[in-house]
């Protein structure tokens, strides 16, 4: 028996519906297909964004949609973007398949499709090739309500209103691909850079500065001592690979240890988010700097026939497990992570949806997203935990993996994912300071390696869940293997 306490009357730290967010980049068939049409493509589109997909990601309930890059956002020159559309620049994607970009998505595109999603903006700004000036004045375009050339040059090209965009990234990867800096040069950089991002009327940017990958611990210590008075937000990227980075493995067709070897990697991000956090409570005892995971996701060889550069792979169930493990983490650490931006939303890497021509699926991970929507802007709760563990020897881990939060109107949404790949969990949980009216439930369940695909799009999706018992404050429940549930619990 696995024994889970509730405790309504330990309410803990705001969970930001932020940490709920996307990540697109100009990648393979993310923007282009997948995003983004055209205006003349047969495919239903509302000024050339796919009517299915932005439907199904408002569905959803995106919060915040992370934009151009990634790596590409290093080499990309916003103004190339803006304008009429056979006058814009041509380039070469050299970071993703060397194929060409013609620059039909570019700023007024990506804000648009923010509006059509009624999501926020998070716009990625180049240090890495860019210059300060181009940055200033990208935030001048798009968030200046006056007389200015770059405002002026925004109502010539069609919008006469300055958009809102309230989170700005000041760099990407520079340890990486957006310059291979050190930490001491980039945080006089981002000191230099974020000085000309300047707020314009009541427009307030949130300024990102570039984190760490993974576990460089001394990168987080450098940023926060030399500019953390300057920034709003500290960025985290961190991927699960089951193999290495020369044969990261199959996204299909695995067998139960990759299974478990995967979520084993994924679980490492308990220890990079408690360390970095530690980190930046010694010069930031009060929490203003957010740690924002805006890129983690599972990372697997492309599907075979593919590009390689297009990184497009399947999504299973295990994904699924991978995606709650994470944002159970991710509330659980609310008190310091405000966003996450999952990578990447349509046809790339851990992505909640796929599309093939005007076909379009969604994916384990995606129904996940939609289960845990609740927990936006919602309150964490204390809880407590027993539990089996399941895995074998350094691949082992804590069977089940658990957030709960309340809302405004005193609900309790109850998430609670097994992670075994074979064995169900019985689970009685009792609720503390609260007594519920009722209770629903929805199911995510399939065997450990099952996906959606074109040919069975719905394999793996919710159902109502009604094994359970309610009575007064005890919930009894058998969670089968490889399940999410969530529940919610009316006061």
């Amino acid at each position: 028996m696995n024994n889970y306490v509730i405790n309504a009357l330990d309410k803990r730290s705001h969970i930001s519906k932020e940490i709920y967010g996307h990540f697109s980049e100009h990648l393979g068939r993310c923007i282009y297909e997948g995003l983004y049409v055209g205006e003349d493509s047969p495919i239903p589109n509302v000024r050339g964004l796919r009517k299915d997909v932005v439907e199904a990601l408002r569905d959803m309930g995106i919060p915040v949609l992370r934009w151009p890059g990634g790596c590409f956002a290093d080499e990309y020159h916003w103004k190339d973007g803006v304008g009429k559309k056979e006058n814009r620049k041509k380039m070469i994607n050299t970071h993703w398949g060397g194929v060409l970009e013609d620059n039909s998505f570019g700023t007024h595109e990506f804000l648009d499709l923010c509006q059509q999603l009624g999501c926020e903006p998070y716009i990625n700004g180049n240090v890495g090739s860019g210059t300060v000036q181009e940055m200033s004045e990208w935030v001048e375009y798009m968030t200046f309500d006056g007389v200015s050339p770059m405002a002026d040059w925004r109502k010539a090209n069609g919008r006469q209103e300055p958009w809102r965009v309230k989170y700005f990234a000041v760099g990407n990867e520079n340890w990486g691909c957006g310059g291979n800096m050190r930490p001491e040069y980039y945080a006089d950089e981002f000191r230099r850079y974020q000085t000309y991002a300047r707020n314009y009327g009541d427009n307030r940017l949130f300024r990102v500065a570039c984190g760490p990958n993974a576990d460089d611990y001394p990168w987080t210590r450098v940023l926060m001592e030399r500019a953390g008075q300057y920034m709003d937000g500290l960025s985290l990227h961190y991927y699960t690979v089951p193999g290495d980075w020369k044969q990261k493995g199959p996204a299909t067709g695995f067998d139960k240890p990759a299974w478990y070897r995967t979520l084993k990697k994924g679980l490492y991000m308990e220890e990079l988010l408690t360390r970095h956090g530690a980190i930046m409570d010694s010069y930031d005892p009060a929490k203003r700097v957010a740690l924002v995971v805006d890129e983690w996701g599972a990372w697997y060889d492309v599907e075979p026939g593919t590009n390689p550069g297009f990184l497009y792979q399947q999504n299973s169930m295990r994904d699924a497990a991978l995606a709650a493990l994470t944002l159970n983490l991710f509330n659980h650490h609310s008190d310091r992570v405000r966003m996450a931006n999952l990578a990447q939303t349509v046809n790339v890497l851990q992505s909640v949806i796929l599309t093939d021509g005007a076909e379009m699926l969604l994916t384990p991970t995606y129904h996940v997203f939609r289960l845990f929507k609740p927990h936006q802007d919602g309150t964490l709760l204390g809880t407590s935990l027993e539990t089996d563990r399941v895995g074998q020897g350094e691949d082992s881990f804590a069977q089940l993996s658990e957030s709960a939060s309340m809302d405004e109107s005193g609900r309790i949404t109850l998430p609670m994912a097994n992670l075994s790949a074979d064995a169900p969990a019985q689970v009685s949980a009792s609720l503390v300071g609260f007594r519920a009216s009722a209770a629903k439930a929805s199911l995510l369940h399939a065997p450990f390696n099952a996906f959606n695909s074109f040919e069975d799009k719905e394999r793996v999706r919710p159902v109502d869940f009604t094994d359970f018992s309610l009575e007064g404050d005890r919930l009894r429940f058998t969670l089968p293997a490889c399940g999410i549930v969530a529940f919610t619990l009316e006061p």
